[in-house]
């Protein structure tokens, strides 16, 4: 006779798909033309928010917005939409690099002079974390949506991509 226990647990999805987003992310910074060194910096802050709002089902979106720092004006940007979902199947963890790869190669690169940002969208009644604070999205006018699909898969919780580019 033989037994199987297999432990599933909701903060490893959260913990991987909080891990993965960051990295994707690094990624996009590097592979665009910008210094990921800030990012870097800011890494334990960033994972903290991030982490702690999906945990709690508050975080709607994770984005990244690229700007020209002297007019403000949004370049591009990355949304990661984050569907709640839990899977009592074999859990399923992946994340699907080569499909950033290829919208990467679609958005382009920015001028080396160009900026970023990581800012998140929650639903009402989300937790404050240190480090982060209120702010607004720049507009998207002029851009338009290109979908990339899912990236991120921990187990039920996923991360759709999905960036902003010139018409």
């Amino acid at each position: 006779m033989s037994v199987t226990v297999a432990v599933r647990s909701y903060t490893h999805s959260v913990t991987y798909v909080t891990d993965n987003i960051l990295k994707s992310f690094k990624d996009i910074i590097r592979l665009s033309g910008l210094d990921p060194d800030r990012f870097v910096q800011q890494w334990d802050t960033l994972h903290n928010g991030i982490r702690t709002w999906i945990e709690s089902q508050h975080l709607q979106r994770v984005v990244l917005e690229v700007f020209d720092p002297r007019s403000d004006a949004l370049l591009g940007r990355w949304d990661v939409e984050i569907t709640y979902g839990w899977s009592t199947d074999d859990g399923q963890f992946w994340v699907d690099t080569d499909a950033i790869k290829f919208a990467m190669q679609k958005a382009g690169v920015h001028p080396a002079t160009a900026s970023y940002s990581v800012k998140v969208t929650r639903k009402p009644g989300s937790a404050a974390v240190a480090g982060w604070s209120s702010t607004t999205l720049r507009s998207t006018s002029g851009l338009i949506e290109q979908r990339v699909g899912s990236t991120v898969e921990g187990s039920g919780l996923t991360g759709g991509f999905s960036y902003y580019r010139r018409v």
